[in-house]
């Protein structure tokens, strides 16, 4: 039985290289890794391609010069009066902006394997330039790669020791589809369990796709204000 619990989370990430591509879970405070993130910062891998959501998940990085590229749905603080920190407080980080919904099913489409598909989304807007497109019963629709990353740090509630997760309610979100599209999967949790603990209905990632698990606590989002 292979037992995929690491005891440090320094250890977990230890071998992220420099330019690699991260994928990380999560939607605000919920189901986002934070202590993988700050444990991301302190092992000094650069000139990442991150793959997430919004800024808010990977400021850290983006903060302290690592990140070399952002694919997100949201670049900008929820807080609409501050300044775009990727234009005024942090320099120049590449974007990739992709509607929500259309970030979510490329994510899923690189864990199931799917090369690319069509969607109407963004049709008409500055997001079809050098894209691909077709018209599928009279509707135009754009060509969306799939993404894969070699790297998917997520968060979930609970795993046991050959990596299957549960996650918590809404903690869910962008985390299953992660944890299928990394080459490699590190999984944050609340608590480690033995084998078998696990209501096999409850699970929602199975442990073939996480390749290491690291029991971390709870971590209050961080928040960052100019003086």
């Amino acid at each position: 039985m292979v037992n995929k619990v690491v005891a440090n989370i320094g250890e977990v990430v230890g071998d992220i290289p420099d330019g690699a591509s991260v994928m990380i879970g999560g939607f605000g405070q919920a189901g986002t890794p934070f202590n993988l993130v700050q444990a991301l910062v302190k092992q000094g891998a650069r000139d990442l391609v991150i793959i997430s959501n919004s800024i808010s998940q990977v400021a850290p990085l983006v903060e302290n010069n690592r990140v070399k590229k952002l694919i997100a749905s949201f670049p900008v603080w929820v807080d609409r009066t501050r300044p775009n920190p990727l234009e005024e407080e942090w320099g120049a980080v590449e974007l990739e902006m992709v509607p929500q919904g259309t970030l979510a099913e490329r994510i899923r489409a690189g864990g199931a394997g799917v090369a690319a598909f069509y969607v109407p989304t963004g049709v008409g807007t500055s997001m079809e330039q050098g894209k691909g497109k077709i018209t599928f019963d009279g509707k135009e629709c754009l060509l969306e790669l799939a993404l894969k990353a070699d790297v998917a740090l997520v968060k979930a509630y609970k795993g046991d020791r050959l990596g299957n997760l549960i996650y918590r309610m809404s903690a869910r979100n962008y985390n299953p589809l992660m944890a299928m599209a990394g080459n490699l999967t590190i999984a944050e949790v609340e608590e480690v369990v033995d084998v078998g603990q696990l209501d096999p209905e409850a699970i929602v990632t199975p442990g073939i796709f996480v390749d290491r698990v690291v029991k971390a606590p709870k971590h209050v989002e961080w928040v960052y204000r100019k003086n």
